[in-house]
C-alpha cells in the first residue's frame, strides 16, 4: 500500500503519521433585532503541521466565526499535488459537516514577482457562518509530507456585515435590487486608461464594488487594462449552491478577502480574480475594480486573462446545472461585453496563449502561439481544471445562442378570437397572437405580429401576446422576435380568414310527427333543418324547449313535443369565424280524440287508460271509416296493436295513400303507426276505412295527432 504523508490542522489525529489540527471560533454575538450592525471582514489562518514522529495532539485553536474558508501556500505559481478536505461546525445547528474536497488545481498568479507576499491558494468554499473546522491535505505520491508546499496554511474568512440590504432582516432570498445601485464609475481616461466603448446591446444592472461592501483599502494598486475583450471565460467558484440569494454578497465579500487580505492572514493577491460574479437569482456583481465598461485585465484564467473577461457563478456545477436566472445573466454580461467590440459571441476567436501549459483535455498551449477557443469559452478550455463544472460545461451552448441571438424556440401558441378549421384560422376580425420562447425575456428587445408581412402590432420583449383587427379576407399571421443584438426569428404564418357574414337556415327548424308512442304529455317528432354558410359552418345548437348540439352535416334530430303546448324550436347556426344565425319558430301537436271524427259503420267503445283520453273506437267491419279534418303541416295516426289486430286503410284528402296492418306480435297502446308531412300547413282530410282481414278483422284507432 503507498504511503501518504497528512499534514493536518485540528484536535484529532489522523493514520500515517498525520496530525488533524481543531479549530474552534466564539459564537458571534452581532445579531441586534431585525437591525445587525456593520461588522468588517476579517480573515483568520492557522498553520498546518506535520508530525515530526509518532501521534502527537495539538492545543484547541479559538477563532471567531467564519463562513468562507481555503488553504495556501507558499509560492505563487506552485501547484499543491495532492487532495485537500475540510470540515467545519455549523454556528445554527452545531452539527459537522463531512469532509468537502478543496479545488487545488486553481490558476497560478500570473506576474507574481510583481506582487510581494502572493501566495498560492485552493478554491475558496463557502461554508455558512460556523465556528469549527477540520482540516487534512494528503500528498498523493510522496512517501513523507516534503512533496507538500511549505507554508501551509487555512485561510478563514468572516464576510462581516458591510451593506444595507444585510442589515436588514431579508429572510432566505434577496431581491437583486436590494443590492442594485450605479456601478463604480469608469476612471477618467488616461494614456493608461482606455475609453469604453459602446456596446451593440443594453448594459445588463450591476452590483457595484460598493454595493457589495468591498474594503478598497484591500486592493490599493492600480488597475491594468487589456486592449479589448475578445472572448468570455466562464467559472465557478465551487462550494455549496445551498447559500441564500441574501447571502450572495457576503459571498463576494468573502472570496474578494481571502484573495487580496496580505500574509500572514490571506493570498496578499492584487484584487478579486473575476471580473464578473453572478449568483443562483442573477444578481450580477461586479468583480475587479476598473471600470465594468473596461477591458479590465483580470486573473482567472491562467495564460488567457490578456485577451479575455473572466465571469465566476456562484455554486458547484459539476453534477448540477446552473439556473436559468444565472445562464441569462451570464448570457447577457457575455453579450455586453463583447458587443462593446463588434464581436458575436456565438463566434470563436484566435486566443494568444500567454503561457506553455495544457488544458483539461490535454491540448498542449505554447506561450506566443494561436489557438482557437469559441468566444464564450469554459476555464477548462484554457486550463487544467474542473471548472466550471461538467454540468454548467454542458450549458455554455445555451449561453452562447441567448447571448448571440436570434431569439430561440419561439413558438406561436394560440391565436384567441380565431377558431382552427382544418389548417385555416377563422375571425370576425379581432385576433390576439400568443407565443412562447426559451430565449429569456432580457435578451429580447420586442415582438411584432406581422400581417402578410407587415407590423400591425409591436410588445415588449417580456410580452407574451398581443392583439389586432383583421380586414375581410384571407391573410398570413406571424410572430416576429427581434433580440437584442437585432438578429430577428419569425414564426411560422398561420392563414387567418376573416368573416362577417352570418349563417343562413336554408330549411327554417320544423317538426314533423314520426312513428313511436304518443302521450298526452310527449309526441315523437322529428325536427329538421338545414343551415348554410358562405365560408365553413362550425356547428348547429337547439336552444330550446331543449339543448343539443349538432355538428354541420347534421339536419334532423328525434325529438319529443308536449300536444296541446305551443313550444318554440329555436336553433342557432354558428360559422367558425364565429357568427351566428338563430331561427325560432312556433310549434304545437294536436291530439284529436275519435269523438271528433266523422264515422260511417258500427264502431264500439272501449275504456282503458292505456287508451289516450282514457277511450278508443274498435271496429271488425268490413268498410267502416272514420274521417278526421284538421289545418296543419303534419299528422300521424295513433293506434293498439296485438296479434289479433287487422288492417286498414288511408286516404288523405279523398285519395287511397296507404294499406296499414296493426297487427304486432306483442300488444301495444298509443302507436302512432302511419304518418305523413306537408311542405306547409293546409286543410287536410284524413281517412281511416276497415278492410276487414280474414281472421282478425278488428282495428282499434286512439285517434289522430297532427302538428299546427
Amino acid at each position: 500500500m503507498k504511503r501518504r504523508a497528512w499534514l493536518t490542522l485540528g484536535a484529532v489525529v489522523l493514520g500515517g503519521g498525520g496530525i488533524a489540527t481543531y479549530a474552534v471560533a466564539s459564537p458571534s454575538t452581532d445579531n441586534a433585532g431585525d437591525l445587525q450592525p456593520k461588522r468588517p471582514v476579517k480573515v483568520y489562518n492557522l498553520a498546518l503541521k506535520a508530525p515530526e514522529t509518532g501521534e502527537r495532539e495539538l492545543p484547541r485553536t479559538e477563532t471567531k466565526q467564519f463562513s468562507l474558508l481555503g488553504i495556501s501556500w507558499t509560492g505563487a505559481t506552485k501547484r499543491l499535488d495532492g487532495k485537500a478536505q475540510v470540515r467545519t461546525r455549523s454556528i445554527d445547528t452545531g452539527a459537522w459537516t463531512s469532509w468537502q474536497d478543496l479545488e487545488t488545481d486553481a490558476d497560478p498568479v500570473e506576474d507574481p514577482d510583481e506582487r510581494a507576499g502572493a501566495r498560492g491558494a485552493s478554491e475558496p468554499l463557502w461554508v455558512g457562518p460556523s465556528d469549527g473546522v477540520e482540516v487534512q491535505v494528503v500528498h498523493e505520491d510522496g512517501t513523507t509530507s516534503a512533496g507538500l508546499p511549505s507554508g501551509l496554511k487555512v485561510n478563514l474568512v468572516d464576510p462581516g456585515i458591510a451593506t444595507a440590504a444585510e442589515q436588514r432582516d431579508t429572510g432566505d432570498d434577496t431581491d437583486p435590487a436590494a443590492y442594485a445601485e450605479d456601478v463604480t464609475p469608469s476612471p477618467t481616461p488616461t494614456a493608461t486608461t482606455p475609453t469604453a466603448p459602446p456596446s451593440t446591446v443594453p448594459e445588463p444592472s450591476i452590483v457595484s464594488r460598493a454595493g457589495w461592501g468591498a474594503d478598497e483599502k484591500l486592493s490599493p494598486d492600480p488597475s491594468e487594462y487589456n486592449a479589448d475583450v475578445k472572448a468570455v471565460f466562464v467559472h465557478h467558484t465551487a462550494g455549496s449552491n445551498d447559500y441564500t440569494c441574501a447571502e450572495s454578497a457576503s459571498i463576494v465579500r468573502a472570496i474578494y478577502a481571502y484573495h487580496t487580505a496580505p500574509d500572514p492572514s490571506g493570498n496578499g493577491w492584487n484584487d478579486i480574480g473575476y471580473n464578473f460574479l453572478v449568483d443562483k437569482c442573477g444578481t450580477i456583481f461586479e468583480g475587479r475594480k476598473g471600470g465594468v465598461d473596461l477591458p479590465v485585465l483580470g486573473a482567472h484564467t491562467y495564460g488567457w486573462n490578456r485577451e479575455s473577461t473572466g465571469i465566476a457563478v456562484l455554486g458547484e456545477y459539476t453534477a448540477t446545472g446552473a439556473s436559468n436566472a444565472a445562464l441569462t445573466s451570464v448570457a447577457r454580461i457575455a453579450a455586453w461585453k463583447l458587443g462593446q467590440y463588434g464581436v458575436d459571441p456565438n463566434s470563436t476567436v484566435q486566443l494568444k496563449a500567454g503561457a506553455t501549459q495544457n488544458n483539461l483535455a490535454g491540448t498542449s498551449f505554447t506561450a506566443g502561439s494561436l489557438y482557437t477557443f469559441n468566444r464564450v469559452s469554459g476555464h477548462r478550455d484554457g486550463y487544467a481544471t474542473e471548472c466550471p463544472g461538467n454540468s454548467l460545461y454542458a450549458q455554455l451552448p445555451t449561453i452562447r445562442a441567448w447571448a448571440s441571438g436570434p431569439v430561440q424556440g419561439l413558438k406561436l401558441t394560440s391565436l384567441t378570437g380565431a377558431t382552427l378549421s382544418g389548417s385555416t384560422y377563422w375571425t370576425k376580425g379581432a385576433i390576439t397572437a400568443k407565443w412562447s420562447a426559451t430565449t429569456p425575456a432580457s435578451l429580447i428587445s420586442k415582438f411584432e405580429v406581422l400581417v402578410d408581412g407587415k407590423v400591425v402590432a409591436t410588445a415588449s420583449g417580456t410580452a407574451i401576446s398581443a392583439g389586432t383587427t383583421l380586414a375581410a379576407g384571407s391573410h398570413k399571421v406571424a410572430v416576429r422576435a427581434v433580440h437584442q443584438s437585432g438578429k430577428t426569428a419569425t414564426t411560422s404564418a398561420l392563414t387567418v380568414v376573416t368573416d362577417t357574414t352570418a349563417p343562413t337556415f336554408s330549411t327554417t327548424p320544423k317538426i314533423t310527427l314520426r312513428t313511436g308512442t304518443v302521450t298526452t304529455t310527449a309526441a315523437p317528432v322529428t325536427l329538421g333543418w338545414k343551415a348554410a354558410d358562405s365560408q365553413a359552418l362550425k356547428q348547429v345548437s337547439l336552444l330550446s324547449p331543449t339543448t343539443a348540439t349538432f355538428g354541420p352535416t347534421t339536419t334532423s334530430s328525434s325529438r319529443s313535443a308536449k300536444p296541446g303546448t305551443a313550444s318554440v324550436w329555436s336553433m342557432k347556426a354558428y360559422d367558425v369565424a364565429g357568427n351566428t344565425r338563430t331561427s325560432s319558430p312556433s310549434y304545437t301537436p294536436m291530439i284529436l280524440q275519435e269523438t271528433s271524427a266523422t264515422k260511417s259503420g258500427s264502431w264500439t267503445t272501449r275504456s282503458s287508460t292505456s287508451y289516450l283520453g282514457g277511450k278508443s273506437y274498435s271496429s271488425a267491419s268490413k268498410n267502416a271509416s272514420l274521417t278526421w279534418t284538421f289545418t296543419g303541416k303534419s299528422a300521424a295516426w295513433v293506434v293498439s296493436r296485438a296479434s289479433t289486430s287487422g288492417q286498414a286503410y288511408v286516404y288523405v284528402d279523398g285519395t287511397k295513400v296507404a294499406t296499414v296492418d296493426l297487427k304486432s306480435s306483442t300488444t301495444a297502446y298509443r302507436q302512432a303507426i302511419w304518418t305523413k308531412s306537408w311542405s306547409s300547413s293546409a286543410k287536410h282530410t284524413v281517412k281511416i276505412v276497415v278492410v276487414g282481414t280474414s281472421g282478425r278483422p278488428t282495428i282499434t284507432t286512439d285517434g289522430l295527432v297532427y302538428i299546427k
